[in-house]
């Protein structure tokens, strides 16, 4: 492991008197506890969310609920491999900044957004489960969308990633990928219902709190399954804050975190659609990536930009935990992404 991965162990705040974050670095836990009002920035800069996305064996959903200052972000995607097809919904709502009152910490509680006749989404979280309800009418035209959801989430390793830019240590990014919870329930989707196996199928939570730069472009990546009947996940990126500190790189084995160097994605310039590849500087994450479906939608507003290319697909390759063991992976389904944003 390189010397820069540092990992934060103790408990303490997040930020300093200054809102500039005391121990930029990584953990397995929450450790640097996010408090809002320390922050030392404008309240339309403050970014909070929660994104959750369920694989099944031939289909994944998506749910976000964000407060992004100047504006909120609320949807749910739907996706189907079998075709493949995909469609996304969002609402937006101005200036909530703050209005939203998200929770400070991911381990307990309720994020709720309702919005009379059209979305009521909430993620509930406590006894070691996290509960996703999603009741969104006229999610695709005429067609509506019911979910009910349960992640178990036993005690496990997750990724933590504190991390501020260099032209203004104000800007923060404050992280955490829960990878590996079994997900059992149900959607139910233009008539037809969609079932979840905890025996075979997961979910993955992307929690997030921070102050960011106006323009970005990150690269992330994440899948999980069984290997020698063990859960099984990974978390790959960068591209997104000074990651001198640490990286988000981790490999997830039954429950434990195996920490990795820099990963890169190796991503063929003439579509997101061809063959990529994955190389990593420890020799520990060496993997083919074969894409099934691009989630992408760009939006230009002069001002306000997004370009997102959200690939679902399937990894085959090698991955090498702290102890030598090498895993098999085969045909992974997964996601890797490549995200411009100016906001």
């Amino acid at each position: 492991m390189s010397v820069r991965n540092h990992e934060v162990t103790s408990v303490h705040p997040l930020l300093d008197e200054r809102g500039e974050l005391i121990e930029p670095g990584w953990s397995r836990r929450l450790y640097q506890v996010y408090n809002r009002e320390n922050i030392r920035a404008p309240k339309f800069r403050i970014k909070e969310w929660d994104y959750y996305l369920v694989m099944g064996d031939d289909f994944a959903l998506a749910f976000t609920i964000s407060d992004d200052g100047y504006v909120g972000l609320q949807g749910a995607s739907f996706l189907d491999f079998t075709v493949p097809r995909e469609h996304t919904e969002t609402l937006l709502d101005p200036f909530p900044m703050g209005k939203m009152a998200m929770p400070w910490d991911s381990s307990g509680g309720v994020t709720a957004y309702h919005r009379k006749k059209r979305l009521n989404m909430a993620f509930t979280v406590g006894g070691g489960k996290r509960r996703i309800l999603c009741d969104f009418r006229r999610f695709d035209g005429g067609k509506d969308l019911y979910c009910d959801i349960t992640l178990e989430q036993p005690h496990m390793d997750t990724m933590v990633i504190a991390t501020s830019w260099k032209e203004n240590p104000r800007r923060f990014y404050y992280n955490q990928k829960i990878n590996c919870m079994r997900a059992r329930g149900k959607a139910v989707y233009g008539g037809k219902t969609y079932t979840l196996d905890p025996s075979r199928n997961f979910g993955t939570l992307d929690w997030g709190r921070g102050v960011w730069t106006y323009d970005n472009t990150w690269y992330w990546g994440s899948g999980n399954g069984i290997i020698d009947g063990k859960p099984f996940g990974f978390n790959i990126g960068y591209g997104f804050s000074d990651r001198s500190p640490a990286s988000e790189n981790i490999l997830f084995y039954d429950g434990v975190g195996h920490k990795l160097d820099d990963v890169t994605f190796h991503i063929p310039e003439n579509s997101y659609l061809e063959p990529w590849r994955f190389s990593s500087s420890d020799s520990r994450f060496e993997m083919d990536f074969t894409p099934i479906l691009d989630r992408c939608g760009k939006l230009d507003l002069k001002l306000i930009m997004t370009d997102p290319h959200q690939v679902f697909g399937r990894m085959t390759g090698r991955a090498v935990l702290d102890d030598g063991k090498v895993l098999e992976v085969k045909d992974l389904l997964c996601f890797a992404e490549k995200v411009h944003n100016k906001y």
